[in-house]
């Protein structure tokens, strides 16, 4: 760790103590010039540092900037095998999980970002990530799975998200099939799992699972385009510091409690529970068409079981539904 980065764990584990700049230069064995400039390196960031002369440094309490230090604090012995870097803004992070996985990086990876600038959802949709008011990361995973079962790493993702939501907000949430996380009738996470098939094998080389939460309301709102589809967690700010670090945290310790043993399907039974329109009619998209159906029920697989006007009745293992609001 830099000096900034060990000054930035000390400030964010004690939020709202103070730390004179000759107590941290004795903790790290350095000089009280390199504390002043990590310091304003820290402020730069956008970090709220207060200086007061005769008591030091400290960090406000209602910080909600990501930062790997403060994202461990609330990490379990599951979320500790990660290993996480924090970027200002990249293009997107499930492009940089690829191209670090492309290249050797072992699983257990993450990469979180304030903002992307070509953030990605399903079928190359552009995917809204402003800075500072959502969570965007991408984790890199080796799992000895199919192409098949590859459905449980976005399903399981997504209950791991429902549940941290709840935890942190209390309150309620919805899945739409297969992986969207809803509010209140409105979509407020995205998830996009994108894997590498190693031919030879036909296991998984490795997947990246791209996880997208709009915790406040961006500034000016959300663009045209989506204000009817999307919402955020709070939609008059953050009523509480350390927020999105906390509700990361919270998403990667039940992610990885329902990775370690994914073939037990742990999560299905909160899946199912928080399913949106079973029992009610659904459009079903394949090639451009829709055809209406009835949503029936979610089969160990997260198929979802869809039944015709005409009686017929089909699993569907991938596509998309759109839900009659």
């Amino acid at each position: 760790m830099t000096v900034k980065e060990h000054i930035l764990a000390l400030l964010d584990s004690n939020k709202g103590e103070y730390f004179s700049g000759e107590d941290i230069a004795g903790r790290l064995s350095v000089t009280r010039s390199a504390v002043w400039k990590a310091i304003k390196a820290l402020q730069s960031d956008g970090y709220s540092i207060q200086a007061v002369t005769n008591k030091g440094y400290s960090l406000s309490p209602q910080t909600d900037i990501l930062s790997a230090a403060a994202v461990a604090k609330y990490l379990d012995a599951r979320g500790h095998k990660l290993r996480l870097e924090v970027f200002k803004s990249v293009a997107s992070t499930n492009e940089l999980v690829k191209a670090l996985a492309s290249g050797g990086e072992a699983e257990g990876k993450v990469i979180l970002s304030e903002e992307q600038t070509a953030g990605r959802g399903r079928k190359g949709r552009p995917f809204f990530s402003p800075a500072g008011t959502g969570i965007y990361m991408s984790i890199l995973l080796r799992p000895r799975l199919s192409a098949t079962d590859a459905t449980l790493l976005t399903t399981s993702a997504a209950v791991a998200v429902a549940l941290a939501i709840e935890s942190v907000s209390g309150l309620s949430t919805q899945i739409k099939w297969v992986n969207d996380v809803f509010m209140n009738g409105k979509k407020v996470c995205g998830i996009l799992t994108e894997a590498s098939l190693s031919l030879e094998s036909e296991w998984l080389d490795y997947a990246v699972l791209g996880i997208g939460i709009n915790v406040t309301l961006p500034s000016g709102g959300f663009p045209a385009e989506l204000s009817e589809v999307a919402t955020s967690i709070y939609e008059a700010g953050n009523p509480q510091g350390d927020l999105r670090n906390r509700l990361t945290a919270e998403v990667l310790n039940r992610f990885m409690g329902y990775y370690e043993q994914l073939k037990e399907r742990l999560f299905l039974p909160e899946y199912r529970q928080r399913m949106m329109s079973l029992g009610e009619t659904v459009m079903v998209v394949k090639e451009h068409q829709e055809q209406a159906a009835t949503a029936v029920d979610i089969d160990n697989d997260c198929r979802l079981k869809v039944r015709y006007p005409n009686g017929d009745e089909e699993y569907l293992s991938s596509g998309e539904v759109r839900i009659l609001l």
